[in-house]
């Protein structure tokens, strides 16, 4: 993406501090952009935002705690009031809680589903009218293949996934009229610390699933965000995108 495209942007990361959302907040740096990392902890969203100066471009932290509507709202209010418009926002935050549904308890299925998705309810009715009122944006929902495939013992984590891509269809057409886009990536297995800590067993069999027979990197996610928050995705709203080295097909 070419500086004259970026340079005057601002985007805001969550789930900024480690694995693919630093990826990608690092990414969109690089871009030009101004990035906002938030994460729940000061300590990883510090740390991603730091990294990335230290590498020579914009970046600032935020801690946020993104399954409380009322945190969402008042982080929100503080950025608006500092940058005007987020012209970029990313709802990458997430958690798992798995278990088979009847042993599920429902903290575990309401903790899921008000970091995953609920969040992202928030956060685009937050910061995404000035976005109308630029005639410009790009909204980008981060969710996963088991949201389009269903996976046994994430029932909640599935259900807020797949919340994710009906979300973004519906506001897709919402926002079309005023430029603001609104996309979903739904990666596959990705080689994060949630994957490297997997049984070896467990990475066989899901490796058996994959055509390429790897893992995906959090560069791969990285790259695809930084292409639908460009340009060159002007023509491109309300889809998914599947980055899963071919699981769904």
């Amino acid at each position: 993406m070419s500086e004259e495209n970026t340079k005057s942007k601002v985007a805001l990361v969550t789930g900024a501090g480690r694995g693919i959302g630093r990826s990608i907040a690092l990414n969109l740096a690089q871009d030009g952009m101004h990035v906002i990392c938030v994460s729940k902890s000061a300590s990883s969203c510090g740390g991603a935002a730091e990294f990335i100066k230290q590498q020579g471009y914009q970046a600032e932290a935020l801690q946020v705690d993104v399954s409380s509507g009322d945190e969402i709202r008042n982080a929100c209010q503080k950025i608006l009031d500092q940058h005007e418009v987020v012209d970029v926002l990313v709802n990458n935050a997430g958690i798992t809680r798995d278990n088979l549904l009847f042993r599920m308890e429902e903290d575990d299925w309401m903790s899921v589903i008000n970091t995953n998705l609920n969040s992202c309810f928030h956060w685009i009715k937050g910061l995404g009218r000035p976005m109308t009122r630029k005639r410009w944006g790009r909204i980008i929902n981060i969710s996963s293949v088991v949201g389009l495939t269903g996976n046994a013992g994430q029932a909640n984590y599935s259900a807020a996934k797949a919340g994710m891509v009906g979300l973004t269809k519906s506001l897709a057409r919402e926002f079309a009229a005023r430029s603001v886009t609104v996309n979903a990536i739904a990666p596959g297995f990705i080689d994060t610390d949630m994957t490297s800590s997997l049984d070896e067993r467990i990475k066989e069999v899901a490796l058996s699933t994959v055509p390429l027979k790897r893992f995906g990197k959090v560069e791969d996610i990285a790259d695809m965000t930084s292409f639908l928050a460009s340009e060159k995705s002007s023509y491109i709203t309300g889809q998914v995108f599947t980055v899963d080295g071919g699981m769904v097909m």
